[in-house]
């Protein structure tokens, strides 16, 4: 019986949903986060020292320590210092992975000493290398003319505006005119991988802004992994406000035309009309899968067993990790 070797990509809380959930189904899982944060302690950092932020990094760690039984490395990185000093807001997850970052001078190597350093079998990596700037085009925003497209920087101004954003585009601050730069090892864990997790999460801010990497979309595009998209429990104001979700699948498929997926995971009570999910589904070349996976005590949060048994029945796998006619094993390594 071979190990699954999952990778997952996102970022912030919705890629914690997916990491406690593939734990429970493999222990070999990468997770490939988003570096594009501009808010809050993350934000901070990045501008006082120019280094990755490390937000959306942190919550993955804390993910793979709670299932790891790390509960007190989990909680410790979450941690934020209260009062209204200069710590004031810093998670100290964030203050740790900063100082790695500068005092390893790499951030994948930082990345893999914090992994060393908490005990934790899984690997973070960023999707690349550089701080990025994601840049939205928002419709809403003209009184006069609601069709009209303004341009918003940043992922806090995506994230939360008021308007309905019809697309965004990631691109490097430091070096106008380059396209964003992937990180070697996250290519080479996607191409490399059984099964690759896109989503839940922020749909413009953290699920997209992975297939706008040019390396890391290409290797989406290429990689014989099974492919699984997992929708949220609910639209989010601002970025996806009465989104259907197959209307999610739609704006996927605009970002990145390429793109195939096997299998789309999504809650049955969120999903009005589970025909027209199943037919968008069709129209990315997988299959619908809708099961019971939202936590029925704390709402819009998914329940991490269910949404690992739905995994497995998409990937065609058995309770105890067994290959059905899903997710492709490697023998002998």
């Amino acid at each position: 019986m071979n190990n699954v070797r999952a990778v997952a990509l996102g970022g912030g809380h919705g890629l914690h949903a997916t990491l406690s959930a593939v734990r429970r189904v493999t222990p070999d899982v990468t997770a490939i986060v988003t570096v594009a944060d501009d808010g809050g302690s993350s934000g901070r950092l990045r501008r006082e020292l120019g280094l990755l932020p490390p937000g959306d990094l942190r919550q993955a760690f804390a993910a793979f320590a709670a299932e790891d039984g790390g509960t007190l490395w989990a909680e410790v990185f979450q941690h934020r210092f209260g009062g209204d000093g200069a710590l004031a807001g810093h998670a100290v997850g964030n203050l740790l992975l900063a100082g790695l970052f500068e005092v390893l001078g790499d951030p994948v190597a930082a990345l893999d000493e914090a992994c060393r350093l908490m005990g934790v079998s899984g690997r973070v990596l960023p999707m690349s290398p550089e701080p990025l700037e994601i840049v939205g085009q928002v419709s809403g925003l003209d009184s006069e003319d609601p069709a009209a497209l303004r341009t918003i920087r940043g992922q806090v101004a995506v994230a939360s505006t008021p308007g309905q954003v019809q697309r965004v585009s990631l691109h490097s601050p430091g070096h106008s005119g380059r396209p964003p730069q992937a990180c070697e090892e996250a290519v080479e864990a996607v191409l490399n991988a059984d099964v690759v997790f896109l989503g839940p999460g922020s749909w413009f801010t953290s699920v997209l802004p992975h297939l706008l990497v040019p390396g890391l979309h290409d290797a989406l595009v290429k990689t014989a992994a099974t492919k699984v998209l997992v929708l949220n429990l609910v639209p989010q104001p601002g970025e996806t406000a009465g989104f259907s979700p197959e209307r999610h699948l739609d704006v996927l498929f605009e970002h990145a035309p390429d793109l195939r997926v096997d299998a789309v995971i999504a809650d049955r009570d969120s999903v009005p009309d589970p025909a027209n999910l199943r037919r968008a589904a069709e129209r990315l070349g997988g299959r619908a899968h809708l099961g019971a996976v939202g936590d029925p005590e704390v709402a819009g949060r998914h329940d991490p067993d269910a949404l690992a048994r739905c995994m497995r029945e998409a990937l065609g796998l058995g309770r105890g990790g067994e290959h059905g006619g899903g997710a492709k094993g490697r023998e002998g390594q």
